[in-house]
């Protein structure tokens, strides 16, 4: 009997392996540049799903096909490999796409994928396939997903916590899929229609109001935003749709006219949380003529607000007597509370014009490292108590800084590195800088080459 030839494999085969290094195992740090490697290669098959649709459904089929086998190999904590294989299925789907295949065909495959995933490949695909997927093609797979969103529900009313509690899960999973699908086809009345099967969260109000926008109704749109407001502020904690909701009220109310009641809104937003975001906020709707005074009623609202938010709210806005203020006002305990982030920029504007509020943020930072024990950060944390001690010298107040010694010496003697160093400060010197990385490579360098010759 005669063998059947064996078909010649493609051209490009060899550079997928090749790019894949069989049997090498790709650590995190290298996992950026490995997947940059496979893109140029798939970047080729892209380039031919115009030309030759069905030569790229077939590369793209082994690729993944690669990409499963190589799973193991390849620590992918950045998660980059895992975004190119979602890559490389919208690749394929688009290549079926370009190919005239049978949408229910197409489907049925991704499906039995999105079944049989041990690496996490496919979790939520359905984002990626609603970007690229055709008319017939999203049809068809909205309706595969809702016939598995209606198999669990249906399953859910069965007795049994085992039963339910898998049916649950499915049913939430479906539900999300069919909310991302509903989105993609801008299909409003499923999508209401889907909230009520499940339960409604200010996230379906976003979506739903902001699909209400393409179509220029922006009055019932602005109702929905509303309702997933109220939702929001029921939520512990809100929802991540907070920030959306509160900018899509505002622009709709401009464009129905209202804009006083956008100003009332982000007024509103802005004393249950003054911040530097919402304060932007309110000043780009206010008139310009008008600014200055509710830059003034903005600044009197902060009584209640959060220290650190505050903080950068008045340096932001070069409020700098109001922030001298504040700082005096905040008992050291609360200072120490704050991060350098925010510490460090207040206390080196305040250097030369409030010296003795320059001291105390000093302190406190360098308080802050040594209560936690932070050795990792007690160079800098010198640096702190020096800038400290410089301060309190300046405006007068040698006490406070005699105070500050003793309780350091009090409570940290037993760190005897970082004492060496503080007492050191202490006697009027600046804290010994380690050398650096490169400095002390250069030194054992130049070591090794003297004893060399």
């Amino acid at each position: 009997m005669a063998r059947k030839p064996r078909t010649k494999p493609d051209p490009l085969e060899r550079e997928i392996e090749l790019a894949f290094e069989p049997g090498k195992f790709v650590p995190d740090g290298m996992c950026f540049s490995f997947v940059h490697d496979l893109r140029q290669v798939a970047a080729k098959i892209d380039a031919m799903v115009g030309s030759e649709p069905a030569r790229a459904v077939v590369l793209y089929e082994s690729f993944l096909a690669g990409c499963y086998q190589k799973a193991d190999e390849v620590d992918d904590s950045s998660g980059s490999f895992g975004q190119f294989v979602g890559e490389l299925y919208r690749g394929w789907v688009k290549a079926r796409q370009a190919n005239g295949a049978d949408p229910d065909q197409t489907v049925s495959r991704l499906l039995g994928w999105m079944d049989d995933d041990p690496h996490g490949f496919c979790y939520h695909l359905e984002k990626d396939l609603a970007q690229v997927f055709d008319r017939d093609h999203l049809a068809a797979f909205v309706k595969r997903i809702r016939a598995r969103f209606d198999d669990a529900a249906q399953a859910n009313a069965v007795d049994g916590d085992t039963v339910s509690h898998r049916a649950e899960y499915r049913r939430r999973r479906w539900g999300d899929a069919l909310r991302t699908l509903y989105v993609a086809q801008k299909d409003i009345t499923s999508y209401i229609a889907l909230t009520q099967e499940t339960e409604l969260t200010a996230g379906d109000c976003r979506a739903i109001g902001s699909l209400l926008v393409t179509r220029r109704k922006a009055a019932e749109a602005l109702a929905w935003i509303d309702r997933g407001i109220q939702l929001d502020e029921k939520t512990p904690y809100g929802s991540s749709a907070r920030h959306d909701l509160a900018k899509l009220k505002r622009e709709l109310l401009i464009k129905l006219g209202r804009g006083h009641e956008a100003i009332e809104a982000v007024w509103a937003e802005y004393i249950k949380y003054p911040s530097t975001c919402t304060y932007g906020n309110l000043i780009k709707l206010v008139p310009r003529a008008e600014r200055a005074e509710w830059h003034e009623k903005a600044m009197e609202a902060t009584a209640d607000a959060d220290l650190h938010l505050l903080i950068e709210l008045l340096l932001a806005t070069k409020e700098m007597e109001r922030l001298a203020d504040l700082v005096r006002q905040t008992d050291d305990v609360e200072l120490e509370d704050l991060s350098h982030y925010t510490a460090e920029p207040v206390a080196k504007k305040f250097e030369k014009s409030h010296p003795d509020l320059a001291a105390r943020l000093w302190r406190a930072q360098g308080m802050r490292i040594v209560n936690a024990g932070k050795s990792k950060y007690y160079t800098a944390a010198l640096s702190n108590f020096l800038r400290a001690k410089r301060g309190f010298e300046r405006a007068g107040l040698t006490a406070q800084w005699e105070a500050t010694v003793a309780q350091v010496r009090a409570d940290h003697r037993r760190k005897s590195g970082f004492m060496l160093g503080f007492e050191h400060v202490v006697a009027g010197g600046a804290p010994r800088e380690e050398p650096s990385f490169l400095e002390r490579a250069k030194a054992r360098w130049n070591k090794q080459q003297g004893q060399a010759r």
